[in-house]
């Protein structure tokens, strides 16, 4: 059993469909709980399928409790007393009932923080967080000044993160988004971060030509993975990234098929157009070039000669990135050992583009 399943069976044993009931109950819509991400709130109720959307909760008491639903079967990994995530979660749980209440926290009585995170993509299932319990219900901090916002596919989910055989089939228990190269850059740089990530996604071709005609540039504008509406408003949203990632083209090249260097050039450019219209011109994006796909270098220098637009690079990685042997999990997808090689060939990329300097730290 790995690290991660083996926190995850000990979760599991927590996230019971019944709890202590706590002083007073909060909708999850306060005010004084932070979400990061996109998300959609109607009255108390905040949803959300992309991966990666986390919540921060504030809170005084010996126990907090959530009430949640979920449409499918997605997994949460959850930190105590962290002001941020670290690379494994305290402990982990699974949302597959219609309306259930667990009990996130259970301790000393005092003042207590607590992230939670969706780990797992939106087509295992859309969750709604209903309310949390506690005796009080503290101001969490804001969003960090540091937001980095990453465009992707299966890579940029953690589709087979934990998992450290390639032969082995993709289990929605083995996808950790908190364990892929786009949460290791953040944790380097001390930045909170947002997803827009779909496994099989691509830029004008998806993996085994599913969903034709409808791409990453068309779902970067939603507001959920799995909905075309309500559209995304950052300008609502209120929060700004300093860069932009765009880590996508893998898909396009998959099967040994790929799109005309046309459509995608032009689809290209109408993503970086779709980012630029949420930021700004001056905001800076880095296109990356996926690992072992040499025609999508040529597609992608051809997209980058032809964009007009401020602000905008690209980097390659190089299928000696990271090996093929003990660094690939489930469905020959990088693991946690691949990723954190992507994210070390990154990192430089992100440090000149924001003016954020290097951490000596190790990476985590």
């Amino acid at each position: 059993m790995t690290t991660g399943q083996h926190l995850l069976a000990c979760l599991l044993l927590l996230a019971v469909p019944f709890c202590r009931v706590a002083a007073e109950e909060f909708p999850a819509s306060d005010s004084r709980i932070t979400w990061v991400g996109r998300t959609a709130v109607q009255g108390a109720d905040v949803s959300f399928d992309w991966s990666g959307v986390y919540a921060l909760v504030q809170f005084h008491g010996d126990t907090l409790t959530l009430r949640a639903s979920d449409t499918g079967k997605d997994y949460f990994n959850v930190w105590y007393d962290r002001d941020a995530m670290t690379a494994l979660p305290d402990t982990t749980f699974c949302l597959s009932s219609r309306d259930t209440t667990l009990t996130l926290f259970a301790g000393a009585p005092g003042e207590h923080r607590l992230i939670v995170q969706k780990r797992t993509e939106g087509e295992q299932g859309c969750a709604t967080f209903h309310a949390f319990c506690a005796d009080s219900l503290g101001q969490a901090r804001p969003v960090r000044e540091r937001v980095i916002e990453f465009v992707g596919d299966s890579y940029t989910c953690g589709y087979g993160t934990l998992s450290d055989n390639a032969r082995d089939p993709f289990t929605p228990e083995t996808e950790d988004c908190n364990r892929t190269y786009a949460a290791v850059i953040a944790r380097h740089f001390g930045a909170d971060f947002w997803l827009v990530a779909h496994s099989g996604m691509g830029i004008a071709r998806n993996y085994g030509d599913m969903l034709p005609g409808y791409f990453m540039p068309d779902r970067y504008l939603q507001t959920f993975d799995e909905k075309k509406q309500p559209a995304w408003s950052a300008e609502r949203y209120g929060v700004k990234p300093a860069l932009t990632v765009i880590y996508l083209a893998t898909n396009d090249a998959s099967s040994r098929k790929q799109p005309t260097r046309e459509a995608f050039v032009n689809n290209y450019l109408t993503l970086i157009r779709r980012i630029k219209d949420n930021y700004g011109e001056a905001h800076p994006v880095l296109c990356v070039v996926p690992k072992g796909r040499d025609i999508m270098f040529d597609y992608i220098k051809a997209a980058m000669l032809a964009c007009q637009m401020k602000q905008v690079t690209y980097m390659v990685l190089t299928s000696s990135v990271h090996d093929s042997e003990g660094e690939l999990g489930a469905s020959y997808h990088p693991n946690w050992r691949g990723q954190l090689k992507k994210a070390y060939a990154i990192i430089p990329y992100v440090s000149t583009l924001t003016g954020w300097p290097l951490e000596d730290e190790p990476l985590r």
